[in-house]
């Protein structure tokens, strides 16, 4: 996808407004039905936290080069042309939030992504764009 025209499309939604009723009419039966689907404030904070870390084109590239295999630090670094230390404060960042597990083999530190949430996850993100 084009990044100039995404900007572009992002600065025009935020710029006009959303269309709105003309009638200001609340329909209770639809307020009541949804009342119970409607995300609890504790839980959209949650998501709020993770879709902020998931914000970030670093640890986005990061999460795509462990969406196929495991990878060590070192390959990583080298992957995302990276200092280690760069590599592991955000792979830190995606730790914290149980998107990445790790094990030392040796002296080696090896990443994968934490289970098939992720990849799901990823992967519909991906899908929707293309769409």
């Amino acid at each position: 996808m084009n990044k100039r025209k995404t900007k572009q499309d992002l600065d025009n939604l935020t710029n006009s407004e959303a269309p709105k009723c003309d009638a200001h009419v609340v329909h209770l039966d639809n307020v009541r039905s949804s009342a119970g689907q409607i995300l609890p404030t504790e839980k959209a904070q949650q998501i709020a936290e993770l879709f902020a870390v998931l914000a970030d084109t670093n640890r986005l590239r990061l999460l795509s080069a462990l969406a196929s295999q495991e990878l060590c630090v070192c390959d990583l670094a080298a992957l995302m042309k990276m200092t280690e230390s760069a590599v592991c404060h955000q792979l830190k960042l995606l730790k914290a939030m149980r998107l990445v597990r790790y094990r030392r083999e040796g002296r080696n530190v090896y990443y994968r992504l934490a289970d098939s949430h992720i990849v799901n996850l990823y992967q519909s993100v991906e899908e929707h764009l293309q769409a």
